[in-house]
């Protein structure tokens, strides 16, 4: 079987060359998915059928090609041709392209494109994504070889194909490396209180400090995911006497956009979350690039000459700031990402003896699940039977 050759074909433009079975419906979205159907353009001696599949509806996305041997089959694999429905209607296939988030479809357009480059074709059989996945075990943690599976195995099913990666050889594989060489999940370290405090006192009055140091009690009083943290703007924010009122309209973990609120009281010490979030708001209003007249991002990028950009900063930039203070702060960068001011509250708010109700109102959490990995680890010590033995 010959090997992927990537390439970009013309959007809109199939060729059959002869072969009525090509000319099948060529347009089908579902769930982030794009098949875009078959161009015959190789000399006469050697046909090969592209199967181009594009992840998600933009036109520009980028695309990925599947060269195989045919004169009138998907593949050499004994496998019926994929059902491919008639195109949907526009807002349907809108509707049913905002049902996966768009870096759940990148992952699988990424994950698509490696095992492609990799020299496998679709569909496979189990066999070809058994050996696929046993061939990178040692490579690769086992949660990631674990959710190419699922990449894959949506690529079939959305295609109508049947899925290899349900199959008992696959699940077995999957087993095997997760015994042979499962570890725990890798968490970074929580900023926690102290930590907090460290960071801040290196900053000075500068625009881009006044901002991390928003940034930073902001991230840490209301545990936001940076991804929230970065979504914010100013009508999400809301100041009186008491504190602040933050509203956070979607997050990872309510993709519906059902919304929390969440309160922080002003402090009696100097470091105050709503104190600094005032400042930083203040000065972003007298500085050169003032928001537009409608909402702003809160947190925007600072060139060199002070200037603020109309811009929202990026989640990767937050977690960019949290190394940087950490560094300043004598602490390991490494240890520290844009998660460590969500961890750092749950944690902290733990070891105040804040109960489990408390915390999932500000943090958002829909289960104890997650937020018990947080409070377990503070109270190892607590209620200790070995306390009483010794």
């Amino acid at each position: 079987m010959g090997a992927p050759i990537p390439t970009r074909g013309r959007a809109g433009q199939m060729g059959y060359a002869g072969c009525p079975e090509a000319q099948a419906s060529s347009y089908s979205r579902y769930s982030g998915w794009r098949w875009n159907g078959f161009d015959h353009t190789r000399c006469p001696g050697q046909r090969t059928l592209r199967a181009r599949i594009r992840i998600g509806l933009n036109a520009r996305a980028q695309e990925t090609t599947l060269s195989t041997q045919h004169p009138h089959a998907i593949t050499t694999l004994d496998t019926p041709a994929p059902k491919v429905p008639a195109a949907l209607p526009g807002t349907v296939a809108d509707y049913v392209h905002q049902a996966l988030a768009a870096r759940t479809r990148q992952s699988y357009q990424d994950d698509l494109q490696r095992f492609l480059n990799w020299g496998g074709t679709l569909p496979c059989s189990a066999e070809q994504l058994a050996t696929y996945l046993a061939t990178h075990g040692a490579s690769h943690a086992p949660a990631t070889l674990g959710r190419w599976a699922v990449s894959l195995g949506r690529a079939h099913t959305t295609l109508g194909y049947e899925n290899p990666a349900r199959s008992d050889l696959v699940k077995a594989t999957l087993r095997g490396i997760r015994r042979q060489r499962g570890c725990a999940q890798r968490q970074v370290a929580p900023a926690l209180r102290d930590d907090l405090l460290r960071m801040v006192a290196t900053l000075s009055d500068s625009p881009r400090d006044v901002r991390d140091r928003a940034l930073l009690l902001l991230g840490f009083a209301a545990a936001l995911r940076r991804s929230e943290l970065v979504a914010l703007t100013t009508a999400d924010v809301a100041f009186d006497t008491v504190g602040l009122t933050v509203s956070v309209r979607r997050s990872k973990t309510d993709p519906e956009g059902r919304g929390r609120r969440i309160g922080i009281p002003r402090a009696r010490g100097p470091i105050c979350p709503v104190q600094a979030l005032e400042t930083w708001l203040a000065r972003a209003l007298l500085l050169p690039g003032t928001p537009p007249l409608g909402p702003a991002p809160l947190f925007r990028p600072i060139n060199k000459h002070g200037q603020i950009s109309a811009q929202a900063l990026t989640g990767h930039a937050v977690a960019v700031i949290v190394k940087q203070r950490a560094t300043a702060a004598g602490l390991l960068a490494e240890n520290y990402s844009g998660h460590s001011l969500r961890a750092g509250f749950c944690t902290a708010a733990a070891l105040n003896g804040a109960p489990y109700w408390q915390i999932r109102k500000i943090s958002g959490h829909r289960s104890h699940a997650v937020l018990d990995r947080y409070i377990r680890d503070t109270q190892l010590f607590q209620d200790n039977p070995l306390n009483q033995l010794f």
